[in-house]
């Protein structure tokens, strides 16, 4: 069902919207010759981005890094940046990489090639720093974690104890401490991870000055300082609290406004802070976090009081409506999040982001299904005891679901038609005790904590699978992202590389470039390269398609020459599919080997 609500939004149609910065334009273009040496390189991308130290680097035919200024944002146009050459460049095909930080926070990289003069034999070899740094990603995503555990954990119990009102809330310190601990611990480790994380670096540039300088001034790290001075203000409002029998209504709302103030720090440094209707996404994401941390963050709270000998069952009750409102929130804001995420009904299985949001919606409907086997454990005769200060009071069995969030039907017996009290909501030396269970009702007390178990272990999931989702470019920006490349003439083409063994050490590959690899008319470029990775000058190369499932072909493509690597234009290969692609290469006037490789073909 929530699944099918989700993709019955998808019917409101699409709007050009980015979470992610895609590359829109490049001057000098990707792949031109340019007659003589530019002044300067300039991007324009589809969203304002934030430059870094060495947001780019130029390097030569010759593998040398060709010296810059330093980048600068466009005139009035943050999403335009340049950088100007000192000095006039030599001839030959030059590298550009480039890394920025994309509005959403996300740092994005890409590289393309432009020649002066002609295209020259070799090319540079981009370096290593030009991708992302696996070990930083993997602390990053970690902190991640950890950070959304810490707030589910502090804000859920803090909710579950400020409207469920659980005679002792002594057993849920506990729950407090280690969510603002984690998530205090969390942001910290962000904050001096940022800097790396942001220029593709390892770990320990976590500790590099410029680095925390940079991000004393970005928007994400803004949010994290500011998330750190919330975390303060709501410990001061706990232990202030810690010994008052119920919180006061100023409490209650300084409380309420600082879980907003926290859920704020995510979605104003995440997607929801750039692209389509960027106010209606705020404050989505932010009624979608506090809805997910009270719901997933009660849980905990509830399964530590299960562990206790009786639970009120007024306690339950209001969890269980609690709960109700919670999943409603976050079916509302879930459905518009994913139609503002993925755009379009292709991106829920083509995109990496479709394919996790699925997953993420099995996980809630593992959780919903966990929610009804508690449900049906009570029903079958859960005893939750009401305490008050009439230890007279019998046992009520009370069918609540502690997460599914029906309004429980109540049945309950008193020996006398008198009012409930409210139970005092520290238990201190004047609580009275609680009747002893029988075993009928033990059984099942430890039935439903097993459920209720069963139900955090699936919301841990869903937390994980939720901090991938925002680290993950999202479908709709993913979609146009790839038209931005083809209007920019962005790196499209089909590259494929064959290795050949023509006997007595004549042995290398072939690295075969087809502009742009579809259907149509396609430039061809060859380059011959030694077992060192040299190039190498050989007397003859061929290269030829067929299409055996369509009986076409051989097409010679014609190459010829041209100072050191091999081309060709206006090679037609008329019908998309996986071709055939046969190079022969003549190593000396009597020996050569022929080499076969398949290319996909696309229209």
């Amino acid at each position: 069902m929530l699944l099918g609500t989700v993709l019955v939004l998808f019917l409101l149609g699409t709007g050009p919207a980015s979470a992610h910065a895609a590359l829109r334009s490049a001057d000098p273009a990707d792949g031109s010759v340019v007659e003589t040496s530019p002044r300067s390189i300039t991007l324009t991308f589809t969203e304002s981005v934030g430059l870094l130290d060495d947001s780019f680097r130029v390097l030569d035919p010759d593998n040398q890094r060709v010296r810059t200024d330093k980048p600068e944002h466009a005139q009035d146009s943050s999403d335009t940046v340049s950088v100007t050459f000192p000095e006039k460049l030599g001839t030959g095909t030059f590298t550009v990489a480039w890394r920025v930080v994309s509005e959403d926070s996300h740092p994005v990289s890409g590289a393309f090639t432009f020649s002066v003069g002609e295209p020259s034999a070799t090319r540079a070899t981009l370096p290593t720093t030009a991708t992302e740094n696996p070990a930083t990603d993997g602390l990053y995503n970690i902190g991640r974690d950890l950070a959304y555990i810490g707030a589910a954990l502090l804000i859920g119990t803090a909710a579950f104890v400020a409207l469920c009102r659980p005679p002792d809330r002594r057993p849920l310190r506990v729950l407090l401490l280690a969510g603002g601990w984690a998530l205090a611990g969390s942001t910290v480790f962000l904050f001096a991870l940022r800097g790396p994380y942001e220029a593709g670096t390892g770990p320990a540039d976590m500790f590099d000055p410029s680095g925390l300088t940079r991000t004393l001034s970005s928007r994400p790290g803004l949010a994290l300082l500011a998330r750190l001075a919330l975390l303060a203000a709501a410990a001061v409002l706990l232990l202030r609290q810690s010994r008052r029998e119920r919180p006061s209504r100023a409490a209650l709302a300084t409380g309420g406004a600082l879980a907003v103030g926290l859920a704020l720090t995510w979605a104003a440094a995440e997607h929801a802070s750039a692209g389509l209707q960027v106010p209606a996404a705020m404050t989505s994401s932010v009624l979608h976090l506090l809805a997910m941390a009270v719901w997933l963050g009660g849980l905990p709270a509830l399964l530590i009081l299960l562990h206790r000998a009786s639970v009120p069952a007024r306690v339950v009750t209001r969890f269980s409506r609690l709960a109700g409102a919670s999943v409603t929130v976050l079916v509302v804001t879930g459905v518009y999040q994913s139609w503002r995420g993925l755009g379009s009904w292709a991106a829920l299985t083509d995109t990496t982001y479709g394919r996790l949001l699925l997953a993420k919606l099995a996980a809630v409907a593992l959780l919903l299904v966990a929610g009804a086997w508690s449900r049906q454990t009570l029903r079958k005769g859960t005893t939750v005891r009401v305490q008050t200060a009439t230890p007279t009071e019998t046992r009520v069995p009370e069918p609540v679901s502690a997460l599914a969030g029906g309004t429980p039907d109540t049945a309950v017996s008193r020996p006398a038609p008198e009012p409930e009290r409210e139970t005092p909501e520290t238990a201190g030396p004047q609580s009275p005790a609680a009747l002893p269970l029988t075993p009928a009702e033990d059984a099942h007390r430890r039935a439903l904590r097993r459920s209720v178990l069963a139900e955090v272990a699936v919301s841990v999931v869903v937390l994980l699978l939720t901090t991938i989702l925002t680290g993950t470019l999202p479908g709709r920006a993913a979609a146009e992202a790839a038209t931005a490349e083809q209007t920019a003439g962005l790196p499209v083409a089909s590259v494929t590389t064959i290795p050949f063994d023509a006997g007595l050490g004549a042995r290398g590959t072939v690295q075969v470039t087809l502009d742009p690899g579809r259907v149509g008319s396609n430039s061809v470029q060859a380059v011959v390269y030694g077992t060192d990775g040299g190039f190498v000058s050989i007397p003859e190369l061929r290269l030829s398609f067929s299409l055996p499932s369509q009986d076409i072909g051989p097409l010679d493509a014609k190459l010829t020459d041209r100072g050191g690597y091999w081309a060709a234009d206006g090679l037609n290969l008329p019908i998309p599919g996986t071709w055939e692609m046969k190079a022969t290469v003549r190593v000396t006037d009597v020996d050569q080997v022929s080499e076969t490789k398949p290319v996909r073909i696309v229209r």
